[in-house]
């Protein structure tokens, strides 16, 4: 109740040579959510990992920019590219952007990698890491094979639990 999905499709990877064009390209999904957003108390974008022109037009209408990175030896390898375009939206197009947390995620704890990986990535950002983390998880991996969310899929789960605190602590920054 009271959550409302809207969600993709493979056709929006033709979108992107469609905007390149377009003089307004990066103000799309801004313009569109500016006519809807007294209706919610939150809007998620979940952009692909990549820096095209969808994720920009998400990084020019958010207030708020949650970066995961998951705890591998190469983990924080693109975060670099991510931050400074991050920084060039935030000084030239959208001042009001700011990084809500960085979310450690597909960790694995039995690994010493893992464990180095989050070391690292607490050192980089401080306090901007969030304490929940994700672990790697066979339920995660298998509630969208289902078209279920880990919430209706296995709700007493790890990840369940684990994104549910994590909604938790988004929501309380966001307020703060």
């Amino acid at each position: 109740p009271g959550l409302e999905v809207v969600i993709s499709k493979i056709a929006m990877a033709k979108l992107e040579p469609i905007l390149l064009g377009e003089v307004d390209g990066h103000f799309r999904l801004k313009d569109a959510i500016d006519a809807i957003k007294n209706k919610y108390d939150f809007i998620i974008i979940d952009t692909p990992p990549t820096l095209g022109l969808i994720t920009i037009n998400a990084l020019v209408a958010a207030t708020h920019l949650l970066i995961p990175i998951q705890s591998s030896y190469l983990s924080l390898e693109g975060t670099d590219d991510l931050l400074e375009t991050f920084e060039k939206i935030k000084r030239n197009i959208n001042p009001r952007l700011e990084i809500i947390g960085v979310l450690i995620t597909l960790h694995d704890r039995r690994t010493n990698i893992s464990k180095d990986a989050v070391e690292r990535i607490k050192k980089a950002f401080g306090k901007k890491v969030f304490r929940t983390i994700i672990s790697k998880s066979v339920k995660l991996e298998e509630s969208p094979a289902y078209k279920e969310s880990i919430f209706t899929y296995a709700p007493s789960s790890v990840g369940a639990v684990q994104y549910k605190r994590l909604a938790e602590e988004v929501i309380r920054r966001a307020k703060s």
